[in-house]
């Protein structure tokens, strides 16, 4: 305790010295300056080795590197736990009828626990045996919780291990953009898939392919209730399915498309959740009939639920041809102006600074249009920008707590077989992974995650690496001078060097992750 005491007040006072500790910046950078800057942007934060290889390999050939991702070989550690993941192993078709079956299971034994309390109580034995019937009504959520288990193990393991590192980046930014959350319902067991099958394969390619992947996949359409989005007069409105539902149209539009300013009505709203009817997932009955889905991810367009009638979107006619209409909706908002605008100023802000240059955004924004929205195209815009290599904009993102737990674990070069330490700082730092529950996503932005609670959970966590008490992450303390020569580049502040100096040995590596420049990037 006192030695936190101690690591506390020492932080706290270079916390409170961040822009001072940053003066340096103004200044021209070297190229081991630039070096940093582009680890720090394109991935999760160097490795040990990674400032000397990019050094060595040189700026340009280490972004072209990243933006081909398929050219990396992927880590023995990454290739192991996706080849025994559940969710690789099984179809979501599967996944779903072991979660339904599960849950028709608990349905039975809540229905005889009932039965049997009543048969006792009317012979007046109590001793009914309860816990038999409670471990089985358990199962669906011991199976939830070993799944949510399995999707974040084999993130994390992506995020630290994996040498394709700017895909995995971009995988974090687009879930975030396409936002699912795994605590409602059947997202228990679709989120890793739909990471897996809609968000990584297209993180890096056209958005047109990224926005029908996810549009198509049974986690957003169950997320965003459109599996339930109904013609009121269709002959399959019954049950469950007996009206229209406008939360997947919003935020299509809102927040994966168009953005909130993007020129589109109320009205709009309502034809693009009309053009959307019949779009859901197979129900149990389908599923024992073998009916085809729409596409491989188990979504399922039912004629019967859809809505014919001819519908004007942003000022154009749909006429009712069923399936086709959503395609061609979805050509038109991925073709929108308003559409390169809004992913143009998101990755701006993402990558660059969290209120982004116009001068950047536009040049971004017309490359998304003349390229029909080719994200690689876009990103490479951006990291050959002036603005992208200003000195005011290096180190002036605050990093995320996943981003700061992440570049944790990688600066000291632990290679853990459970990520369960960074997933309980993730939930104390508000940010559980796959867990945030309204559809805009995680922010990125320092505001967002810069107070007082999130700064003294971040110490403990240092404290924690630092000292290898972080059960099961580290094995032993980091040598505080390899840290720095990892994570730092020449970036560390005549101050932060003064107070690493003057601390006690074992509170050295602590003070160096707990550090304004490692809280930057």
């Amino acid at each position: 305790m006192k030695r936190f005491n101690s690591l506390m007040v020492i932080a706290t006072t270079l916390a409170t010295s961040t822009t001072s500790a940053y003066s340096t910046l103004a200044q021209p950078p070297s190229d081991d300056d630039k070096v940093l800057h582009v680890i720090n942007r394109l991935t999760f934060g160097p490795a040990p080795g990674d400032l000397q290889r990019v050094k060595t390999m040189g700026i340009k050939a280490f972004i072209d590197e990243q933006l081909n991702p398929s050219s990396i070989p992927e880590s023995p550690a990454v290739q192991a736990v996706v080849a025994k993941s559940t969710s690789t192993q099984e179809s979501i078709t599967e996944l779903l009828k072991h979660v339904r079956d599960l849950q028709q299971q608990k349905k039975e034994n809540k229905q005889a626990q009932s039965e049997a309390i009543q048969a006792a109580k009317g012979q007046g034995d109590e001793a009914v045996d309860k816990a038999a019937a409670q471990k089985s009504i358990n199962m669906l959520g011991k199976f939830f919780k070993n799944m949510n288990d399995e999707f974040v193990t084999k993130r994390l393991t992506r995020d630290v291990e994996s040498p394709r590192q700017l895909e995995q980046v971009m995988t974090e930014f687009w879930f975030n953009h396409f936002n699912v959350c795994i605590t409602k319902g059947l997202d228990h067991v679709l989120v890793g898939p739909y990471e897996d099958q809609a968000i990584r394969p297209f993180a890096l390619g056209k958005f047109r392919d990224l926005l029908s992947a996810t549009c198509h996949h049974p986690a957003m359409l169950f997320y965003l209730d459109n599996w339930q989005n109904t013609a009121p007069q269709s002959p399959g409105a019954r049950g469950k399915f007996t009206g229209l539902n406008e939360n997947y149209a919003r935020e299509l539009m809102e927040l994966h498309t168009l953005g909130v300013d993007g020129g589109y009505t109320q009205k709009d709203v309502t034809e693009l959740a009309r053009v959307l009817t019949g779009l859901g997932m197979k129900n149990i009955a389908q599923q024992r009939q073998n009916v085809e889905p729409v596409g491989p991810y188990g979504a399922y367009f039912a004629p019967n639920r859809h809505d014919f009638g001819e519908k004007i979107v942003l000022g154009k006619k749909i006429s009712g041809k069923g399936e086709q209409e959503i395609e061609d909706v979805l050509d038109m908002l991925a073709t929108h102006p308003s559409t390169a605008h809004h992913i143009s100023y998101q990755l701006a802000q993402y990558f660059v600074a969290d209120d982004p240059p116009a001068t950047l955004v536009n040049k971004m924004a017309a490359k998304f249009s003349s390229t029909d929205g080719d994200i690689k195209a876009v990103l490479r815009e951006m990291f050959n920008s002036s603005e992208f290599w200003d000195p005011k904009y290096q180190n002036a993102k605050y990093k995320t707590p996943l981003r700061y737990a992440v570049s944790i674990v990688r600066a000291t070069d632990a290679h853990p077989a459970r990520y369960d330490v960074v997933a309980q700082f993730m939930r104390l730092q508000g940010e559980p992974l796959y867990g945030c529950l309204t559809p805009d996503g995680y922010k990125n932005t320092k505001d967002a995650w810069l107070n007082p609670d999130s700064f003294l959970n971040r110490l403990n966590f240092a404290t924690a690496v630092a000292s290898g008490n972080a059960r099961g992450l580290v094995n032993s303390p980091p040598e505080y001078r390899q840290l720095g020569a990892t994570i730092s580049g020449s970036k560390f502040s005549p101050k932060t060097v003064a107070v690493v100096a003057k601390a006690p040995e074992p509170m050295k590596s602590a003070i160096v992750l707990g550090s304004p420049e490692f809280m930057h990037y």
